[in-house]
């Protein structure tokens, strides 16, 4: 169900995008705009792991300098069937984690330097597991051209204001108006209903790469209480790239659940606890005294 969601998805943002082509220009705008998506992919797919590493200074890290980092990610990687993937640390006192790559061969993980200071080291094998979930199931790819398709969508609506409703454009200018507002508001609704979709998948699959999915379930609860407290100034900075990591690094707080880029915290820590066996605690009603 979770594949053929994320399929459905995908889908319809497509459609989103070819339909802003043509309010813009018609067929003519619609082919322009497949061209567009399809050059803009063909870019992401081959640059945009490192462009993400460049981003947030992520430097290279081996078995002499992380010794029991680069380990745990050893270890877990041949449970997973994976091949070893590049290993990455950020000098960010902000505990969180990405994975990025086009494809299992070419994919890195990278942690910051909070997160393996704040989390044991059962717990930061939870969080690997998760993130190399997310390689297993090439989801670092399917993000990639979610978050291509909705920059593409956004500049369309940029340079909407060029077309001024056109000979071409089936609507006028209220297929324009249409592009400027809706489209991009659309676009990232799909885009974050896509990647919490993805996070539950990779919570699951990652638990069972570690084994013990409760050593996740611990480190999101530890990551979700320190995350709101500590800034991670570089992903203020790039909030389209919030969806890479394990928790929101931005104050999730502050965001409306539906254009959150994860689950509820809440949601995913009972799931793994249901996989561990340990029921959730019944929600009690409350007392209903005379006159309320």
């Amino acid at each position: 169900m979770s594949y053929a969601r994320t399929t459905l998805l995908l889908a319809a943002m497509t459609a989103l995008f070819l339909g802003a082509g043509f309010l813009l220009g018609g067929e003519g705008g619609m082919i322009i705009a497949l061209v567009i998506a399809l050059a803009m992919n063909a870019f992401a797919y081959w640059n945009s792991d490192k462009m993400v590493l460049g981003m947030y200074g992520a430097r290279p890290v081996g078995r002499g300098e992380a010794p029991e980092f680069y380990g745990i990610v050893e270890r877990l990687a041949g449970r997973a069937g994976l091949p070893m993937p590049k290993v990455y640390v950020m000098d960010n006192p902000q505990p969180n984690a990405f994975a990025t790559g086009r494809n299992p061969a070419h994919a890195a993980v990278a942690a910051t330097s909070g997160l393996l200071r704040t989390l044991s080291h059962e717990e930061i094998a939870g969080v690997m597991a998760h993130e190399l979930a997310h390689v297993k199931n090439r989801d670092t790819l399917i993000m990639t051209i979610t978050a291509t398709l909705a920059g593409a969508l956004g500049m369309l609506a940029n340079f909407a204001l060029f077309f001024r409703g056109g000979r071409n454009n089936p609507l006028g200018f209220i297929g324009v108006l249409l592009v400027m507002i809706l489209a991009p508001l659309a676009a990232m609704v799909v885009q974050m209903a896509i990647s919490r979709s993805r996070e539950y998948e990779a919570d699951r699959i990652g638990a069972e790469i570690c084994g013990k999915p409760l050593w996740l379930a611990s480190a999101l609860e530890k990551l979700e209480m320190t995350s709101k407290r500590i800034d991670n100034p570089a992903a203020e900075a790039n909030p389209a790239t919030a969806h890479l990591f394990i928790v929101n690094p931005l104050h999730a707080n502050k965001v409306d659940g539906l254009f959150s880029t994860h689950p509820a915290m809440i949601n995913r820590i009972r799931r793994l606890k249901e996989m561990a066996g340990i029921a959730a605690a019944p929600q009690r009603s409350p007392k209903i005294r005379p006159w309320g």
